[in-house]
């Protein structure tokens, strides 16, 4: 009984001083809760180590960008800089013939790919990654249309988050 009455008046003084999650991060950043409450911001990767190729890329060398990046897919962008569509493992499959390597990008990427705001729970960009149909492994984070980041499913194990 003690025990409750203190977790109660826990709760209380927490809320009352406007104690919420943000603030448990930063005192209690491990664990299941800690790693739910992480940014896509702070496990994005970011600057050289994002796939991304222009609309006029060669397949082949869209490839080689996804093969040097290692997230089995790259972004393709306009040229302002607008994530306008992603190419995955997926769509090589779904677009194998005998001239691929010389497609661009344009021809065989998927339109409009999934994306997050980097400020957004990085448990947010896993139910998108999980929860709706077709499944994906990853996601962009984007800024105004244009990608600044890309977080893998792997990154959410990684801290422990699936």
């Amino acid at each position: 009984m003690m025990a409750a009455l203190g977790d109660a008046l826990a709760v209380v003084l927490l809320r009352r001083r406007g104690f919420g999650a943000a603030d448990f991060h930063v005192f209690h950043p491990g664990g299941t809760l800690g790693s739910a409450l992480l940014t896509v911001g702070e496990v994005m990767h970011a600057g050289d180590r994002l796939p991304l190729v222009s609309l006029e890329t060669s397949v082949g060398s869209a490839i080689l960008e996804m093969t040097s990046k290692g997230f089995g897919c790259t972004g393709v962008v306009d040229a302002d800089g607008v994530l306008v569509g992603i190419i995955t493992d997926g769509d090589l499959r779904r677009h194998m013939a005998e001239r691929l390597l010389e497609e661009t990008a344009a021809a065989v990427m998927t339109r409009a790919p999934r994306t997050i705001e980097a400020g957004a729970l990085l448990s947010e960009a896993l139910r998108r990654m999980t929860d709706v149909a077709p499944r994906i492994t990853a996601i962009f984070a984007a800024d105004g249309g244009r990608p600044v980041g890309i977080v893998h499913l792997h990154d959410c194990l990684r801290v422990g988050l699936a």
